[in-house]
């Protein structure tokens, strides 16, 4: 964007770029934010290491997520049941819909994560304040936080 146009330019983000953030156990690299997309858009690289299990179910109020599992083995928990995944799946999760994913295998698993509207990377660096803090985040303030953002755990 520009300061003079309400308008997204047109961009181009070339590999390894991105703003790295990490909490609930998960590396996310955000490759675009709303601040590059009008607000409308996020795209970003999640990472989850062997045996992590995900952040817990919960909803947005406010995002459509869409997961493209690229490596590793993710199970989603979707629609009220947990779904395993191969690379190459993609899942939709509309706002209002509970939702998780965990690393079920035996390597570290990239899944590349887009949201609708903007502002998911907003409510993840708060939470990574949190998280950086010595012996680890305080999970009522998590549980703020995320209300704050219109997220809510179930």
């Amino acid at each position: 964007m520009n300061e003079s146009s309400p308008y997204a330019l047109p961009f181009v983000v070339p590999p390894g770029q991105g703003k790295v953030m990490n909490a609930f156990g998960s590396e996310l690299t955000f490759h675009m934010t709303g601040e590059h997309t009008g607000g409308r858009y996020m795209m970003a690289t999640i990472l989850a290491p062997v045996g992590n299990p995900g952040p817990p179910p919960h909803y947005h109020e406010n995002e459509d997520e869409c997961f493209l599992v690229q490596e590793g083995r993710i199970s989603f928990f979707i629609a009220g049941q947990w779904n395993e995944v191969e690379p190459g799946s993609i899942v939709f999760a509309p706002r209002l819909s509970a939702h998780t994913l965990k690393n079920v295998g035996d390597t570290p698993a990239r899944v590349l994560m887009s949201a609708s509207p903007a502002g998911f990377e907003v409510f993840y660096a708060a939470c990574e304040k949190e998280f950086q803090k010595p012996g680890g985040p305080d999970m009522t303030r998590i549980t703020e936080i995320s209300a704050q953002h219109g997220i809510h755990y179930v």
